[in-house]
């Protein structure tokens, strides 16, 4: 199982793109974990996960959360994507991080 977190201020505001994310996954039968946290939880979190995705509305945190992630894949989700919540397009962006 692969797992992915998102990340944004207070882990609320990525439900949306979350339920989104999980429902293409169950489609596409992929074996993935996807949850969102706020980044004071996630900071502590970091290494247990495969791909760690930052809500745009924090991109001031990339690169720390970059230096602290202990070499895992970190990147901003795109402003469209994440306002729109388009699960598929995260998911895709998951798959690329991770090399899938």
């Amino acid at each position: 199982m692969k797992k992915i977190l998102l990340v944004c201020s207070a882990g609320m505001s990525t439900s949306m793109l979350v339920k989104k994310m999980q429902m293409y996954a169950t489609i596409k039968k992929l074996d993935f974990e996807i949850v969102a946290k706020g980044i004071a939880e996630a900071k502590q979190e970091l290494s247990s996960y495969d791909a760690i995705m930052i809500g745009p509305q924090i991109s001031y945190a990339l690169d720390e959360v970059k230096k602290m992630s202990s070499g895992k894949p970190v990147e901003l989700i795109p402003t469209q994507v994440y306002a729109l919540a388009k699960g598929e397009d995260a998911v895709k962006q998951a798959l690329k991080m991770m090399g899938e």
